[in-house]
C-alpha cells in the first residue's frame, strides 16, 4: 500500500453486525482494529459509520465508542411500514456520501458486503478512484468483490467476543 494515499471509509454497520453474527454468533466487529487494519499507515480523510436505530436497543454507547477511535457516526431510525415490514437501510446515503467524498481521496474503502453497491464502486473507479471492499467473504456478493479495485475478506481476527 501507498503511505500517502488519502483514504476514506465507509462502513454499513447493519450489513457488517449481520454478517458477523450469521457467521461467527456472539461475536461483533472491531471498529477500531477494523480502521487501523485498512489504513494501513495510510491518511485518513474521513472514517464513517452507518447506523439504523430502533426505540428498543440504545446505541450510545456504541456510538461514542465509535467517535473515540475516529469514526463520524450517521444515524437514521428503522421504518415500519404500515403492513409490518422494515426497511432499514443506508444504500443511499452511502453512495451519495462516496460520491462527494471521491474527489478528496486517493482510495475510498467500502466495509459492506451488499451487492447493491456494485454499481456505485464501477462508478468510482471510472472516476480515477481506487476502491477497496472489506467484508466477510462468506455473506458478499460476487458481483461487489469482482468490481472492487482490491477485495480483503475479512476474519475473526477483526472482531470482539461479546
Amino acid at each position: 500500500m501507498f503511505k500517502d494515499q488519502r483514504v476514506a471509509v465507509l462502513a454499513d454497520v447493519q450489513n457488517m453486525f449481520y454478517s458477523a453474527k450469521n457467521i461467527y454468533y456472539d461475536s461483533r466487529l472491531d471498529y477500531d482494529k477494523l480502521l487501523a487494519t485498512v489504513l494501513g499507515g495510510r491518511q485518513l480523510v474521513r472514517a464513517i459509520a452507518y447506523l439504523v436505530e430502533t426505540e428498543e436497543v440504545d446505541q450510545s454507547g456504541f456510538k461514542y465508542l465509535l467517535k473515540t477511535f475516529g469514526w463520524e457516526t450517521r444515524t437514521k431510525q428503522l421504518k415500519i411500514r404500515p403492513d409490518g415490514s422494515t426497511k432499514g437501510d443506508w444504500d443511499m446515503g452511502i453512495a451519495i456520501d462516496a460520491i462527494s467524498i471521491a474527489s478528496k481521496v486517493d482510495t475510498l474503502v467500502l466495509v459492506s458486503g451488499d451487492g447493491d453497491f456494485t454499481a456505485l464502486v464501477n462508478h468510482l473507479k471510472a472516476s480515477g478512484v481506487r476502491v477497496e471492499v472489506y467484508s466477510f467473504e462468506r455473506n458478499t456478493a460476487a458481483e461487489l468483490i469482482n468490481s472492487a479495485t482490491e477485495y480483503y475478506p475479512m476474519d475473526e481476527s477483526i472482531l470482539r467476543r461479546k
